[in-house]
């Protein structure tokens, strides 16, 4: 529980600030720290009673003579957790160091306190960052689900209860997009305060929220029934606000579907990873992007290029070529997207209904096709959606 490099940092640092020589010993009197080096390594007989009883002990230099390994001083145990894992002893004549014999006990206990605290964090950190990466990777040809289920379920974690997987991604914008002396984040450094911003707002104790790489956080959030779409978009809004706070960090998400399965789980992952690429590239400054509203775009995305380009080129190629195209694929995708509405349609665009009659109309001339035929319109919407994509669009597999 003591390690030999924690207790030769405390001993070497508070023999500095005190004046006298400081040793840590393990429960079975072994020194593991001392500011006097050469006494690392040697047995300290004086510490083998005051570990069985867990009391303080003094000794002189007649006394100090009679032991193996002991110099005239003060001999304190420390405990934690009422049990005592080592000592701690000051070296002079008594009447000088027992002043400060309770100080460095109880400074030494804390640091140890706080030593296994973080390495417990560390540890559970580390073993959320492998189950979620387990699950994103998980093929049940290799491995069984209820293996996941059970290892998660050591963590705390019970895998049967309804999820959603959201991917949150943190860069540092470009120096253009960067506030007037913000200052230049790095995100390796930067990972626990990250973590922590995620798990204020995540917070219940069955969301899995883990690092997966520098500027990479997944989360396997936890649905209550009834949840709403709404509460989490909520959430992760929150979470970019918050870190858009920090100088220099941006931060987008991504949600997938709600699961229930270790399969399902794999597959929400992989859908809030589209989401975000995906989502970058067709809905403009949104942060939040949700793979429900993307699943044609992941569709196309998951197409060949070759295929997607000669969609575009077959389907579009007389409007591309127009100067106002993006205004064009705009209103063809709005036109679709609001159920072949008119009124619907000019309000997603924020335009009046006759610039949107206008708009349709000279699409209708250079195309040759009616917008109110639903099926060739459904054609032309796919390729607009496929020139949005544009190339490189094709998901990972991370």
């Amino acid at each position: 529980m003591l390690s030999p490099s924690l207790a030769q940092e405390i001993a070497g640092d508070t023999s500095a600030v005190i004046g006298f020589n400081v040793l840590i010993t393990d429960a079975e009197g072994m020194v593991i720290g001392s500011g006097d080096s050469s006494r690392v390594g040697t047995f300290h007989e004086a510490s083998v009673a005051v570990i069985r009883t867990q009391e303080p002990a003094t000794h002189n230099a007649s006394q100090a003579h009679q032991l193996r390994g002991v110099r005239p001083g003060v001999t304190l145990p420390l405990v934690t957790g009422g049990q005592a894992v080592g000592t701690v002893g000051i070296t002079g004549t008594p009447a000088q160091v027992r002043r400060f014999g309770l100080l460095v006990k109880r400074q030494t206990e804390i640091l140890l306190r706080e030593s296994v605290m973080l390495r417990s964090r560390l540890l559970a950190e580390r073993a959320a960052e492998t189950l979620l990466a387990d699950i994103a990777s998980y093929d049940p040809q290799v491995v069984e689900g209820d293996f996941l289920v059970f290892r998660a379920a050591e963590l705390g974690f019970d895998l049967r209860l309804q999820r959603v997987a959201v991917a949150i991604e943190v860069s540092v914008p470009a120096t253009g997009a960067r506030r007037q002396g913000a200052v230049t984040r790095d995100m390796a450094l930067v990972r626990s305060e990250l973590l922590r911003t995620v798990r204020e707002v995540f917070a219940d104790p069955q969301d899995v929220v883990a690092s997966t790489a520098p500027g990479w956080i997944g989360v396997l959030r936890r649905l209550p029934v009834r949840a709403e779409a709404a509460s989490l978009v909520a959430d992760c809004r929150r979470i970019t606000d918050v870190i858009a706070a920090q100088d220099g960090l941006t931060a987008r998400v991504g949600i997938g579907e709600p699961a229930v399965s270790v399969a399902g789980l794999r597959d929400s992952w992989q859908d809030a990873r589209d989401a975000l690429r995906l989502g970058a590239r067709v809905t403009g400054g949104s942060r939040v992007h949700l793979i429900a509203e993307l699943r044609v775009h992941q569709v196309l995305a998951a197409v060949n290029q070759p295929a997607r380009r000669r969609l575009v080129e077959l389907t579009a190629a007389s409007l591309r070529a127009q100067p106002d195209w993006p205004v064009l694929r705009d209103t063809i995708t709005a036109w679709c997207e609001s159920g072949f509405n008119l009124v619907r349609t000019s309000a997603a665009l924020h335009i009046h209904r006759n610039t949107v009659v206008y708009r349709m109309t000279k699409i209708e001339q250079i195309t040759g096709r009616p917008l109110r035929e639903h099926r060739t319109t459904m054609a032309l919407y796919l390729a607009c959606l496929a020139d949005e994509l544009g190339e490189g669009a094709t998901p990972d597999e991370g």
